[in-house]
């Protein structure tokens, strides 16, 4: 029953690109007017408290520590966004100490002493090694300010002298640039008898550790709330892909992973948590990240913040210790938090979880809901990467692994299709003689089956079976460091990137740009890679021959082109995978089939499709 089967691989092909795209979606912008009133009102409530949140937990006298918004450490009123035109004018306003670590450089600003200038030394914007290196960190005020920074809040109705964002602190000492074997201290004296210092260190990658202490001599005790958080002036662009989420996250205790996207902050004003098990917080991209972590076990209250200033969205993650700090009269305190700034390389990240204790800062690389899968693949690509010395042929290596694996599944399916193929006599037989009775037709189709031993629906599982693969390979592709900018052969410098080339301006001789085109642009990408991958899935349909019914066979003959336009503008290393892929599933179908006695015409068939079919004449004799 040829058609039968068609259909089935149909319904797998169909179920294939549902799950492939279905999932994959661009997020529309919110209804502006919602939008506007949604932020208008944030705005209003953030003039009142400028996001930090106060702890839900009470101090000994019962008496809540004071929201961020009731003292002049509202920062967000002191550094709007949009006030300089210019990055470079932004941090020449400031007096700075250099950050200058191998992996790192940047600047601390002494004015609110924050994070707030930080390039990654080891990635460039590009490909070309002299490209820019990637600027993570820019000051408030700058275009895209963005930043972090600690403090200490007073109990509520509490008013005390502390450092603000507008404090500008003194530099101890005589080292004038953090690096990893030197950190930087600065100071602030409130003049009331409390001197607060700020020591900050950094290790060799990413991770910046700030130790924040007071020293008192005001007369009496002193209890106070320490706090972090990381400020952002204006949307990034995103990818807007549902595989890897962008934007404020954290992992709070029992409340688990907490995200929200950008679009969701701008309706949503605030939204609030608490942890008694302390946790982190932060704001991610693609392929680098923020995060301000407590120390372990420390309890907190944390916050994600939008709010429009300048008719520009500003975004806060933050979070405040709700175990106060108490100075004693005549001594000192100090409490420890931490600051990732950095790229997202996944095994840097899993050494900060096992040497610091951190709560599931892994949780930073999103590897999607087949995470099971994911995780293990780029694990392995990553060991394969190791011996074979390249992302592309490490690809490869696990398509085989993978193919491997499903040998047997593949073998039985591929072998009760050739079963299928042995029996078409007696299943056109029977269609025709109960070509009337559809019923009666099924029940010795049944029978048949069940006499060979055939599995009708075997031919779904060679393409269902690689669909789970498939997405977890364009996860590890799409959101994994380590694939970025990493090369293949040839013309394919960057194999999270789509193939370079394009049929469309002749592969560079017709100097125009055909993506650009309105409506269609987006189809008018199509690389060398994607042909191949086209012409392979093209050739494995040819195993088998045309469907006899008409509009099945028009469905055979353009599914691979349109798997071909939609993947033009796919990762270079999914594409490669694909056609890969292809190429081995052709190979193996044919000699399983051959071995288990089906004829296999795969140059008949490929030529069929190139012979003019003759005219059809209707039931008068007369061509049509």
């Amino acid at each position: 029953m040829q058609s039968e089967n068609n259909r089935n691989m149909i319904i797998a092909i169909v179920l294939s690109v549902v799950v492939l795209f279905g999932w994959q979606f661009f997020i529309a912008g919110p209804q502006l007017e919602q939008a506007q009133r949604r932020a208008e009102l944030a705005a209003q409530q953030a003039a009142q408290d400028t996001s930090l949140a106060a702890p839900a937990a009470t101090t000994a006298e019962g008496a809540a520590p004071a929201a961020e918004g009731t003292t002049p450490a509202a920062a967000v009123n002191s550094t709007q966004p949009g006030v300089y035109a210019t990055r470079d004018e932004a941090l020449a306003a400031s007096p700075r100490v250099a950050i200058d670590t191998v992996a790192l450089s940047g600047s601390i600003s002494l004015t609110g002493g924050r994070v707030d200038d930080l390039k990654l030394k080891r990635y460039n914007e590009t490909v070309q090694p002299n490209s820019p290196i990637i600027t993570l960190l820019s000051p408030a005020g700058a275009p895209g300010g963005y930043y972090i920074e600690s403090g200490w809040e007073p109990p509520q109705g509490v008013t005390l002298a502390r450092p603000d964002s507008n404090t500008v602190w003194t530099l101890e000492g005589d080292n004038q640039t953090l690096t990893t074997a030197a950190p930087v201290t600065l100071c602030w004296d409130n003049g009331a008898g409390l001197v607060f210092r700020r020591t900050i260190a950094v290790d060799d990658n990413y991770l910046f550790t700030v130790t924040q202490s007071v020293a008192n001599a005001s007369g009496g005790d002193v209890m106070l709330y320490p706090y972090s958080r990381i400020v952002r002036q204006g949307t990034p662009t995103t990818a807007n892909f549902f595989i890897q989420h962008e934007g404020p996250l954290g992992v709070l205790g029992s409340n688990n992973l907490v995200s929200k996207k950008y679009s969701d902050m701008v309706n949503e004003g605030r939204v609030e948590w608490t942890s008694t098990t302390g946790g982190w917080v932060g704001i991610g991209d693609k392929y680098w990240a923020t995060a301000i972590i407590s120390p372990p076990a420390s309890p907190l209250t944390a916050r994600f913040v939008s709010a429009k200033q300048n008719s520009i969205d500003v975004y806060q993650t933050n979070f405040v210790e709700t175990t106060p700090v108490v100075v004693p009269n005549g001594g000192s305190a100090e409490n420890k938090g931490f600051i990732f700034a950095g790229a997202k390389q996944t095994y840097i990240i899993d050494n900060y979880d096992k040497s610091y204790g951190f709560d599931r800062l892994e949780l930073l690389i999103d590897w999607g809901w087949l995470h099971f899968i994911t995780r293990p693949m780029f694990d392995l690509i990553q060991f394969l990467y190791g011996i074979l010395g390249n992302f592309g042929l490490a690809i490869l290596a696990v398509t085989v692994l993978v193919k491997a694996i499903f040998f047997p599944l593949a073998n039985r399916s591929y072998a009760s299709m050739a079963a299928m193929r042995r029996v078409q006599p007696e299943m056109k037989s029977i269609q025709e003689r109960f070509k009337d009775d559809r019923t009666q037709q099924q029940t010795a189709m049944m029978e048949l089956y069940k006499k060979e031993k055939i599995n009708p629906l075997s031919g779904c599982w060679p393409v269902l079976i690689q669909v789970p693969v498939f997405f977890a390979l364009y996860t590890v592709i799409f959101i994994s460091l380590e694939m970025r900018h990493a090369p293949f052969f040839g013309w394919i410098v960057d194999l999270a990137a789509p193939d370079p080339t394009n049929i469309f301006t002749l592969f560079g001789l017709i100097p125009w740009n055909p993506v650009a085109v309105p409506v269609i642009g987006g189809l008018l990408h199509l690389g060398v890679w994607p042909l191949i991958m086209g012409v392979t899935m093209w050739v494995q349909m040819k195993l088998n021959p045309p469907p006899t019914d008409p509009t099945q066979a028009m469905i055979f003959n353009y599914l691979p082109i349109v798997f071909t336009f939609m993947l033009g503008s796919f990762p270079a290393g999914l594409v490669i995978y694909w056609a890969w892929n292809n190429f081995l599933s052709v190979t193996q179908q044919y000699f399983i089939m051959k071995r288990h006695g089906a004829e296999v015409n795969l140059l008949e068939n490929i030529t069929a499709s190139f012979k003019r079919k003759p005219a059809t004449k209707p039931a008068d004799g007369k061509a049509s």
